[in-house]
């Protein structure tokens, strides 16, 4: 296993982590929850970049770093969901987003045509990180961080609608809907 893969693989390990602590009644627990969450959100940035510029491509890394990312993200909005951080009904776009752009490209992949991960999904994908880490951390800190981290988020489902639309343009190129 390839350095992009095992920080692929680390990125799913640290999930249940971030679940204890974000849970857990420690005094410092959402802080502990946060760091692991950055240390799990940079796996993201690195395993790519790593795999980009060494060629470390693999067919494990094409499938397993975008299910890492959905896993990690859509945990932790749904624990802040449960927490009353934010609205439920956003967390339900992100989630419907994301399974209907895994399989509108599992179908594409039984065309023979595999759809790659587009600018705009980078984009949204780091603007619900940096919005996740905002509302964390504005559970117990000033105001201003949770203010924050609502506008990242807004910001997010904006993207993640736009990205939708994108994705479905895209996709409907290549498929035959037949």
């Amino acid at each position: 296993m390839n350095v992009p893969n095992i920080l692929t693989t680390l990125r799913v390990a640290l999930i249940p982590f971030f679940m204890y602590f974000f849970t857990s009644n420690l005094s410092y627990g959402n802080y502990i929850a946060v760091s692991i969450f950055i240390l799990a959100s940079l796996t993201d940035f690195l395993d790519g970049k790593i795999a980009r510029k060494y060629n470390l491509v693999t067919n494990f890394g094409k499938i397993m770093d975008p299910f890492a990312d959905k896993l990690l993200i859509l945990t932790s909005l749904i624990y802040l969901a449960i927490a009353h951080i934010i609205p439920g009904w956003i967390v339900i776009i992100i989630i419907g987003r994301e399974l209907l752009i895994t399989s509108l490209r599992v179908l594409a992949a039984g065309e023979g045509t595999i759809v790659a991960a587009r600018k705009l999904g980078k984009y949204k994908t780091a603007s619900q990180m940096f919005s996740i880490i905002f509302l964390i951390i504005g559970m117990t800190a000033p105001y201003v961080f949770h203010f924050t981290g609502m506008i990242l988020l807004y910001i997010a489902l904006v993207l993640t609608i736009w990205s939708l639309c994108d994705y479905l343009i895209q996709l409907n190129k290549i498929i035959n809907w037949n």
